[in-house]
């Protein structure tokens, strides 16, 4: 891989995890409001580049490729709105992992299962890895070895079901628009760029009932909703600049570094436990992902 390549992904996935950082310290302020404004925020920001893209590709929409732009809309909608639910009541340092890693599992099982494709044994221990990572990450801590049942152990397991049904979303979208980009043929930029305008349009009844709620959200929480709308497309425009010239296989397990930065980031800006567990817990997602990548 190239310098140019790797520092395209790392300040990719340095973004992502910062993107997710500033959702987390919104998250107390009610996720529908804040997904809406990101939304809009994203919506306004990124139309220059996404007419500036159709322009240059000139693409060939049929129906179904519209079908698909608006399913992604739909699908990144459920992914912020869980991805949210999660943050209110768990850390970072726990969601964000465990998100990335049932998303990256749950793609490789779904190409076993719907596409036939048949792992070596390297992919085997990768699958292994994220799963033993998931588990270790999800674990309780010292401080956290409260019953399940208990007061305190329930606000614990919520989040981690919440960062699994994330990771469900993740997978469902990375399989949806790879048939979108791959199949349809619809430029990647566009395919990207359209879910906001659908999110917006998605979550514009929710809105419109509580405009009160926007502007208790946007006064406190402006500099989130701007770098979270900044950040999140930009992350994904690195990555497809990186993947212009650099095999996916690479690009797909190194960008998932962004697992390292979300620990490292909870700990250091939010104060959140656990570091070592965290870390290493992290670090398993991460090798495994790269072994089911390059296996």
């Amino acid at each position: 891989m190239s310098v140019a390549a790797l520092v395209l992904i790392f300040v990719a996935a340095l973004a992502h995890a910062s993107w997710n950082l500033l959702s987390k310290q919104a998250s107390a302020a009610g996720g529908t409001a804040f997904i809406w404004l990101v939304a809009v925020v994203a919506t306004v920001a990124y139309a220059p580049v996404a007419a500036a893209g159709a322009i240059l590709a000139r693409p060939h929409l049929t129906v179904m490729s519209w079908v698909f732009m608006a399913g992604t809309g739909l699908l990144q909608a459920g992914y912020f709105l869980f991805l949210n639910h999660g943050y209110r009541i768990g850390d970072l340092s726990l969601v964000y992992p465990i998100g990335r890693g049932t998303g990256a599992l749950l793609a490789a099982l779904a190409g076993i299962v719907l596409l036939g494709e048949r792992p070596g044994l390297v992919s085997i221990a990768g699958i292994l890895a994220i799963v033993a990572g998931i588990v270790l990450i999800g674990l309780p801590g010292r401080a956290g070895a409260a019953s399940p049942a208990s007061p305190a152990g329930s606000p614990r397991l919520r989040a981690i079901a919440f960062a699994l049904v994330t990771g469900g979303f993740i997978a469902a979208y990375t399989l949806w628009d790879k048939y979108a980009v791959t199949t349809l043929r619809t430029p990647a930029i566009l395919q990207g760029y359209v879910a906001f305008p659908v999110m917006v349009a998605v979550l514009a009844v929710h809105a419109r009932r509580s405009p009160r709620r926007l502007s208790q959200v946007w006064q406190p929480f402006r500099r989130q909703v701007i770098g979270t709308a900044v950040l999140t497309p930009l992350a994904y425009m690195l990555v497809l600049v990186a993947l212009s010239f650099t095999a996916v296989s690479t690009v797909a397990p190194a960008r998932e570094v962004s697992v390292l930065f979300g620990v490292l980031l909870g700990r250091r800006l939010l104060g959140e436990g656990g570091l070592p567990r965290k870390l290493a817990a992290a670090a398993a997602i991460v090798a495994g992902i790269v072994a089911v990548a390059v296996g």
